[in-house]
């Protein structure tokens, strides 16, 4: 009798169950490092923006202490600007919030608050947006 011929496959590739869970495992690994990512850039947004308020604090308190007797209340952003730090440019910063809106400092106040926004922590406290603390 005659033996047919049986093919043999090679035993050395990849299952499908095999490469369905690597594909899974990398789907994982990379939508956990996108959304660290994002949380970061977020963050990183907070503190520039903290630091932009804290120049126009420096900036106010530098503008008091040459001109004592002037309220605080009658401050402008002319009377600032040319205490600001050159890293502004000479113009009065504005500060970008997480929902993409331009957001002018009022700087008529002590310390200078952000102008219809408020700390995207919620603390008052925590140094972020914290100018006068």
């Amino acid at each position: 009798m005659k033996k047919l011929y049986k093919p043999t496959f090679p035993k050395n590739g990849l299952t499908l169950i095999e490469l369905t869970v690597v594909i899974s495992i990398i789907l994982v690994m990379l939508s956990t490092v996108l959304i660290s990512v994002t949380a970061y850039r977020d963050w990183q947004e907070g503190i520039e923006a903290g630091e932009t308020l804290k120049g126009v604090y420096q900036a106010q308190r530098l503008f008091l202490a040459d001109n004592p007797t002037t309220n605080v209340g009658t401050i402008t952003n002319a009377d600032i600007i040319p205490y600001l730090p050159d890293s502004f440019g000479g113009v009065m910063p504005t500060v970008t919030g997480l929902d993409g809106v331009v957001y002018a400092i009022t700087v008529n106040v002590s310390p200078p608050i952000i102008t219809g926004y408020t700390d995207p922590s919620g603390s008052t406290d925590d140094g972020q947006w914290d100018a006068g603390k």
